[in-house]
C-alpha cells in the first residue's frame, strides 16, 4: 500500500485536476478551429490538455503552422469570454484546505501560461494555500520534469517527499521522467485505461478517492 499520507509536498496539475475546465477547453479549441477553416475532434483536444498550446498546435494541426497565431488569439478570446463557467471540482476546495491544515506544502505545475493561471487562480478561493506555482511559459513544458525539479528546489524537498497529481498522460510522464510518485485522476481529461498505460503509482476515479489516498 502506498503511504501518500506521509508525503509532505503535494503537487497538483490545474486543468482537469483541480478545475473542471476540460469542457471549456474542448469548446474553445473547436471554436478556434472552425473559425479558421480547420477541424479538430474532442478526443484530440483532450489528448493535449496539460501541455502548452505552443506545443499542442503542431500536434493538432501539423499542416497549418501559418494559422497558429490566429488560432491562439481566437482560442484565448473564447476561453476568457466563457471562463466564468470554469469552477473547481466538487470537494477540491475542502481537500486543499484540509491538506494545508495538516501542514502539507502545496504546489501547482500547469501547462497554462502565467497570464492564464492568474486569470482563474485568484478567484478560486484556494490561491493562498499554495507555496509555489509553475507555468509552461516560465519553465519547460510537460513532460519535461523541470517544473518538478524547480518546485523541489524552492520548497527544499526531496523526491521521496513529493507526489504529482494530474489527469493527463503528460502529467504522468513528467513525474515518471523524474521518478516521482504520481496519482492519476480519471475524472478529468483521460479515462483510467489510458492513464494506466503510463504506470502511475495510483489511479483514483473521484475527488473523494483522492482524499482517501492522501489522508
Amino acid at each position: 500500500m502506498n503511504n501518500f499520507n506521509q508525503k509532505s509536498l503535494i503537487i497538483f496539475d490545474w486543468d482537469g485536476t483541480l478545475m473542471d475546465s476540460v469542457g471549456l477547453i474542448v469548446d474553445a479549441m473547436r471554436y478556434a478551429a472552425e473559425k479558421h477553416g480547420l477541424t479538430v475532434t474532442d478526443d484530440a483536444t483532450k489528448s493535449i490538455i496539460g501541455i502548452a498550446l505552443v506545443d499542442a498546435f503542431p500536434m493538432l494541426f501539423p499542416n497549418d503552422s501559418d494559422k497558429y497565431d490566429e488560432l491562439l488569439a481566437t482560442y484565448s478570446e473564447y476561453y476568457v469570454k466563457h471562463c466564468d463557467n470554469d469552477k473547481l471540482f466538487d470537494g477540491i476546495k475542502e481537500l486543499i484546505q484540509d491538506l494545508h491544515a495538516q501542514g502539507k506544502t502545496l504546489a501547482i505545475a500547469t501547462g497554462k501560461k502565467r497570464k492564464g493561471l492568474e486569470r482563474v487562480l485568484p478567484n478560486s478561493g484556494i490561491e493562498a494555500f499554495f507555496t509555489t506555482t509553475k507555468t509552461a511559459d516560465e519553465t519547460a513544458g510537460k513532460p519535461n520534469p523541470l517544473m518538478l525539479e524547480q518546485i523541489l528546489a524552492e520548497t527544499d524537498k526531496t523526491l521521496e517527499d513529493a507526489v504529482m497529481i494530474g489527469d493527463s498522460i503528460h502529467d504522468m510522464r513528467m513525474a515518471k521522467n523524474i521518478n516521482m510518485d504520481s496519482i492519476a485522476v480519471s475524472y478529468g481529461c483521460e479515462k483510467a485505461d489510458v492513464l494506466a498505460k503510463e504506470n502511475p503509482t495510483l489511479i483514483v476515479d473521484s475527488v473523494e478517492q483522492l482524499k482517501l489516498s492522501l489522508f
